[in-house]
């Protein structure tokens, strides 16, 4: 599956931070019962490795990814752990070495115009634009298209149930990414029939 691809099958990539691993298994059931299938587990936790491949063999119908990737040795830890693809809050030239040498899918994170020219040279036209709201949002995706009319993007930081329509509706973006889908109290109380209704509005939403 190409990226662009694992981008449209959900309006809503979930940014989950996972602190115990007991949690990682109800948590993406309860997600993919909500019709969300591609979830995003970032390598900030201790469990985090753990968690990917919980979610892996306890949600079939779940693509799950690694988020948070800072360190080319990251790449391999995911690809080992299962992870399906990887998301990084910007790249680097090691980064880059890292995902070759797994060659997991990888999305990206672009904040400025120069990082996006080195992202598209480096031969991606699909990126995380991170963070987007302090990257200025809508209007940062508005005056993006322009120049770069082959690129699409995933906007994450700052995202909310409130706002992810307006970003949707921009022609440049196939999905976008959200913490909201899964918040500590649930997580922590273990209230997985609750993410789920979370998760049946996310999937909801549409792209323009």
């Amino acid at each position: 599956m190409n990226l662009r691809d694992l981008m449209r099958l959900s309006p809503v990539i979930p940014v989950l931070t996972v602190t115990r691993l007991e949690h990682a298994a109800p948590l993406a059931q309860a997600l993919v019962s909500g019709g969300i299938r591609v979830l995003e587990v970032t390598l900030r936790t201790a469990c985090a490795l753990d968690a990917i491949t919980e979610m892996r063999e306890s949600a079939p119908g779940a693509v799950v990814g690694a988020g948070t990737l800072t360190r080319a040795a990251d790449f391999a830890a995911a690809q080992r752990a299962g992870a399906q693809f990887a998301v990084t809050p910007g790249l680097t030239p090691d980064l880059l070495f890292g995902a070759g040498e797994t060659r997991l899918p990888l999305l990206p994170g672009v904040m400025t115009p120069t990082e996006l020219i080195a992202a598209r040279a480096a031969g991606f036209r699909a990126c995380k634009l991170f963070p987007a709201l302090q990257a200025g949002g809508v209007g940062m995706l508005k005056a993006l298209a322009g120049p770069f009319p082959d690129v699409v993007f995933c906007p994450t930081g700052g995202i909310t149930r409130a706002n992810a329509p307006e970003f949707l509706a921009q022609p440049n973006v196939l999905c976008v990414g959200g913490s909201w889908l899964a918040p500590r109290e649930l997580v922590e109380a273990c209230n997985w029939g609750a993410i789920e209704e979370l998760a049946v509005d996310a999937s909801s939403l549409r792209t323009g």
